[in-house]
């Protein structure tokens, strides 16, 4: 990301009301990454893109499940990826659940086939619609992947094409890149075993080809964030060839400002929480390059630039000799201060042969913070937050901090206990973790990491958004893993490099997909309400609209709604037989439903059905004959009613001629009743 100019004066705003910062005095930036889920087969190994619905505990017994570690690897430039060198120290193991989707490639015991062909089709269709440049060779890489959800520990990526743009009403959003490349497996559940987390993974979606694409930095504010979003799913929906559903595109917001840093934030999939999220790490990015000078004024240190690109190694460099100095990675065992503790969380992990490490932070006290609510009920910005999500990483539930005691179940007696042990001052703090003795030292290494790193620019990660019951709790975000970076990348050897030509590119550019709005009017033309076609082009149902009946009706149009799971060909000879009177409109329902299944249909099929049941319209002749005598038996009240006796006569009528046409009925009774009144 780049910013035109060195942003001037402190950022201005108070982080209890997002909205009193200004995106420009910040030096804000933000980019999109969306991820969209193609409906073809998977990328690399023909087997179906299908997801089960299954639970851990809905697993059929008879699923394959296979256990495993993963371990380092350098990346092409022989060192190891931060992200994956942290990972290890996690000691995580994983269980592979094989679905009936997911063969020998997905279990990495044999090579990757090259692309699905249509999912390379669906790629260079968006990038022609985005007018990127594709590339003349597509040379597949290996991308290590640190969390276990590809069995291979790398997800294969093909980079498509690149400096494209997106048309939004706000203003152009550059296109960096786009990709194609595989999903994850999905994760099922997560156990905690004495030697490390065990996470178990389904093997469905593994391997589901995903089209990522990447923005520019362009986007001007938080609703601009959303704006853009919308507007790549709508391109993406356009081709008429990408999945549908919870969980099928997914966006991440790279957001920053110039006291703060790039930070990657994954688990936007309600669009209508973008801008608040946008937002709200805008405030936390101000607080925590605020909270960094505040500790180095009282260490004497020289503040941080109000602009990340002021910053002075060598200054940099000083300030985090003095400050590894002043926190020391020191943890000590005061187990022994919570022998009387009735807290029940503290008694049963103490039961479960756990300890309690403490580790000191010198001068802290009072700057961890505890929870407290902005004006729009988010929690506000603290130190706490990133400590407890930094000790979360090792695969603790969480850490106690001073700034938070006495609270549950932890009383004054316990907290001045670790005061005393610790020989701390009234301006110390300290963080507590009840755990295994490897993870708890693991978790509080973390901590003390993350305490040092508050001196200094706020770091880039990845974050993720805080999610409960399938929405986001507040928009606030919590750390997941360092930013990774170029050192994870590397040549995929068994897919060979795959040639664009003119011609290809060519052929695709002339089979460009229609646009909404083009869909739109193309429906306008028709006699449809405006409700009936915006429904069939939200469904997905207006080829079908128009490829598979002759007449362009609201009838036609009603069918396809209310039975989209019918196949159309299916319908439309239905409702041919309808129109040439041959079911009443009554029967339709019946038929449709005895139908429902059938791939393929005769008029005379449906025909004979009718026949069969007793849904063929009566005769005219006949029905004018039922009518007369209707009529005639009650002429007195038709005399005295005139036309008013049309709403009484047709209930009679109707009775009196099952299975007949409701429109027919009413013409001939009119005509009668005009005729005898």
């Amino acid at each position: 990301m780049f910013m035109a100019d060195v942003v001037q004066g402190e950022p201005v705003g108070d982080v209890t009301d997002a909205s009193t910062f200004d995106t420009a005095q910040l030096g804000f930036m933000c980019g999109i990454e969306v991820h969209q889920q193609l409906a073809t087969g998977k990328l690399h190994s023909r087997q179906p893109s299908m997801l089960y619905d299954v639970t851990i505990d809905t697993v059929p017994n008879d699923w394959p499940r296979y256990a495993r570690k993963l371990r380092l690897a350098s990346g092409e430039g022989g060192k190891v990826d931060v992200a994956a060198r942290f990972e290890k120290r996690r000691n995580r193991s994983f269980v592979y659940i094989q679905s009936p989707n997911s063969g020998l490639i997905e279990l990495d015991e044999s090579p990757p086939l090259s692309h699905d062909e249509d999912a390379l089709d669906v790629a260079l269709t968006v990038s022609a619609m985005l007018q990127a440049k594709p590339l003349g060779a597509l040379q597949t890489m290996r991308k290590t992947v640190v969390d276990g959800s590809n069995t291979s520990g790398f997800q294969r990526t093909t980079l498509i094409s690149s400096d494209g743009v997106l048309k939004t009403q706000t203003g152009d959003v550059g296109i960096d890149v786009l990709c194609l490349e595989e999903d994850s497996a999905r994760k099922l559940d997560s156990l905690s075993t004495d030697h490390g987390e065990q996470v178990i993974y389904n093997l469905d979606r593994l391997g589901v080809p995903l089209i990522e694409i990447a923005t520019s930095p362009d986007i001007q504010s938080p609703e601009h964030a959303k704006e853009t979003a919308q507007a790549l799913g709508r391109t993406l929906r356009d081709t008429r060839r990408v999945r549908r559903g919870l969980g099928s595109i997914r966006q991440d917001l790279n957001v920053s400002v110039a006291c703060g840093d790039r930070v990657e934030i994954k688990g936007c999939q309600d669009l209508a929480w973008i801008p608040r999220i946008v937002r709200l790490e805008m405030v936390r990015q101000v607080h925590m390059y605020r909270l960094a000078n505040e500790l180095r004024s009282e260490q004497s240190l020289p503040p941080l630039p109000q602009d990340r690109r002021l910053d002075d190694a060598d200054v940099e460099s000083n300030v985090m000799e003095v400050v590894e100095s002043h926190i020391p990675l020191e943890c000590s065992d005061v187990t022994t201060s919570f022998s009387s503790c009735d807290s029940r969380m503290v008694k049963q992990g103490l039961e479960s042969g756990y300890i309690m490490l403490a580790l000191p932070l010198p001068g802290f006290a009072g700057k961890i913070g505890s929870k407290v609510l902005d004006s729009e009920g988010s929690q506000l910005p603290r130190l706490g937050r990133e400590l407890a999500g930094a000790a979360k990483l090792a695969g603790v539930r969480g850490v106690f901090h001073s700034d938070e005691l006495p609270a549950y179940g932890i009383e004054d007696e316990h907290v001045q206990s670790v005061r005393d042990e610790l020989n701390l001052s009234s301006s110390d703090a300290f963080v507590l973790c009840l755990a295994p003795e490897w993870q708890a030292q693991l978790a509080l290494e973390s901590v003390g990491l993350r305490a040092r790193l508050a001196y200094h620019r706020l770091p880039q990660e990845v974050r993720n958004v805080v999610v409960k019951k399938g929405a986001p709790e507040d928009g606030t975000t919590t750390p997941m893993r360092p930013l990774p970076g170029g050192a994870r990348m590397y040549p995929e050897t068994d897919i060979p490099t795959i040639q664009i030509t003119k011609s290809h590119w060519q052929h695709v550019i002339d089979n460009l997909p229609m646009r909404q709005d083009e869909r739109m009017e193309r429906l306008k033309q028709t006699e449809l309400s405006e409700d009936q076609c915006k429904q069939l082009l939200s469904r997905e149902l207006d080829d079908d609209f128009f490829d598979h009946h002759q007449t362009k009706s609201k009838a036609w149009a009603t069918l396809l709604l209310e039975h989209e799971t019918v196949v159309p060909t299916v319908l439309s000879c239905i409702l041919s037989v309808r129109e040439n009177d041959g079911l009443t409109r009554e029967g339709i329902e019946q038929v449709v439903e005895h139908f429902a299944q059938s791939k393929h249909i005769t008029r005379g099929e449906v025909e004979a059905f009718a026949q069969e049941n007793d849904l063929v319209p009566a005769e005219i002749g006949d029905l004018e004959s039922i009518v007369e005598g209707i009529v005639l038996e009650r002429i007195d009240f038709v005399k005295e009613r005139g036309m008013g006796a049309m709403g009484p006569l047709m209930g009679v009528v109707m009775g009196a001629c099952p299975g007949v046409d409701g429109k027919q009925v009413s013409a001939v009774l009119r005509a009668i009743i005009q005729r005898h009144s």
